[in-house]
């Protein structure tokens, strides 16, 4: 409950008080509700180098704090606000924990008004802020039940992608080949990584189709090279040779449909091919999960069997290997966490277990078959009696097939928040695979995958 003290039942030198230790997530907190980023509050390297050389709260967050004892405690619920004043003495810093006391000074009885001294004081005993507040005092009696606020959940959609771009800016840019570029999508994605110095971009199409698209976006392609094409399938073609001559290291989609770029690049005679099924990953930024995780395939295997499972594993291993996850836990999921002999999937998932412990499948800890709560949540692994150290801690998620993939690596983006990058793998060199409806951000992070994927086969794991 929350209950006040009206103007009469408040005497000269009653006090109320409370103690709070500011934490990161009230520094985030107030500088987004108030829109104040000031360095000084939220950049930690900038703080190194401050006057106090580390992050320190907001003034205001302890002038907040004042309000908060004033409308909750005294005199509580009806206090109108009319007038506060507020000498900042000392940062309140981060761990820091301060009380904050409000003392009735003076009543003034022909208006309700009450004058309080102020203080929030650190738990050193030196003053952090202090000042005077008038305020209204009710004169009603109030007590009702306290609201119940929201939970508020704090994430930075995309912040684990954005640091996976940054460090691979200190690799040298990787020469791919744009293939059909003649929207303003896959053109300026290209062009953004370009400018980011991930890629340095061959332009593989109608080079008027290329200029026109150049044009609409207003961005300049005169510093890349451009390959001249009759049309799509050319263009996959001709960028399929430039791999094999050596002029690229990668490859990147464009403007056409996945079937024709692959149709290129499958055929043995290409030499772009492996002993390796293709397959595709979504390497996911979910904001509430702590690491990078990686679904597939829910791109290129519509059904795939269990040898061609397999290799979708050794793919995504790799993958993962190259982001510097050691020993991915992959995840095989389905339905269920049992094996049943009228779920496939389930059957898939134990022989591929098996097989990882004969050694068929090396460099990851392999569980399932795994529900996809029990994959991700220890909790739920826990209430179902499931003890393995990738239940509750997968980074790869094997999905049986790729309606579930495509499903679930949807669904995560679209109404969890999630970014992704998108990448080919089983070719000799990186395929960034990217979709119409790509942003500028999943765009880059493709490109970085494919960066650090293919130094990482080069037996480049470091700039």
């Amino acid at each position: 409950m929350i209950e006040n003290r009206t103007f009469d039942e408040i005497q000269e030198g009653d006090s109320a008080s409370l103690v709070r230790q500011l934490t990161e997530r009230d520094i985030q907190l107030f500088a987004v509700m108030s829109g104040d980023v000031n360095p000084a509050h939220v950049d930690r390297e900038f703080a190194k180098d401050d006057r106090f050389h580390q992050i320190i709260g907001h003034g205001m967050w302890a002038g907040s704090l004042i309000s908060t004892v004033l409308g909750t405690q005294l005199p509580g619920p009806g206090t109108i606000y009319l007038d506060q004043s507020l000498h900042f003495r000392n940062p309140v810093r981060l761990g820091d924990t301060v009380t904050v006391t409000v003392t009735a000074r003076e009543k003034m009885p022909e208006k309700n008004r009450i004058i309080f001294d102020c203080a929030c004081t650190r738990q050193d005993g030196k003053i952090a802020a202090e000042g005077v507040a008038e305020v209204l005092a009710p004169s009603k009696k109030v007590r009702r039940q306290r609201v119940r606020l929201p939970d508020v959940s704090l994430h930075d959609p995309g912040a684990k992608l954005r640091n996976l771009i940054d460090e691979v800016r200190e690799y040298d840019p990787l020469t791919m080949a744009v293939v059909h570029p003649t929207d303003t999508a896959s053109l300026l994605g290209a062009i953004v990584a370009a400018e980011a110095s991930l890629i340095d971009p061959i332009l593989v199409g109608p080079e008027k189709k290329i200029r026109e698209a150049a044009e609409i976006a207003k961005v300049d392609i005169s510093p890349y090279r451009l390959e001249n094409t009759e049309h799509s399938h050319a263009a996959a073609d001709r960028a399929v040779e430039l791999v094999k001559s050596g002029y690229a290291q990668a490859l990147m989609k464009g403007k056409l449909h996945t079937d024709e770029l692959l149709g290129a690049i499958v055929p043995r005679e290409s030499g772009l091919r492996t002993e390796r099924r293709f397959s595709h990953v979504f390497v996911m930024d979910v904001p509430d999960y702590e690491r990078l995780v990686f679904i597939t395939d829910a791109a290129i295997n519509i059904a795939p069997t269990l040898d061609e499972k397999a290799d979708i594993i050794r793919n995504a291993i790799e993958l993962a290997q190259s982001l510097d996850v050691e020993e991915p836990k992959v995840a095989i999921l389905s339905a269920v966490e049992t094996v049943s002999s009228k779920m496939t999937s389930t059957i898939d998932a134990a022989c591929l277990c098996k097989m990882a412990d004969r050694g068929q499948i090396n460099g990851g800890l392999l569980e399932g078959p795994l529900a996809f709560d029990n994959a991700i949540n220890s909790e739920s692994a826990k209430t179902k009696g499931i003890v393995s150290p990738v239940a509750g801690n997968a980074d790869i998620l094997v999905t049986p097939d790729i309606e579930a993939g495509n499903m679930l690596a949807k669904q995560l983006e679209y109404m969890g928040d999630a970014k992704a990058a998108g990448v080919v793998l089983g070719a000799r060199v990186p395929v960034v695979l990217t979709s119409r409806a790509d942003d500028e951000l999943s765009r880059m992070a493709s490109c970085a995958v494919a960066v650090r994927l293919y130094y990482w086969k080069q037996g480049r794991k470091t700039p």
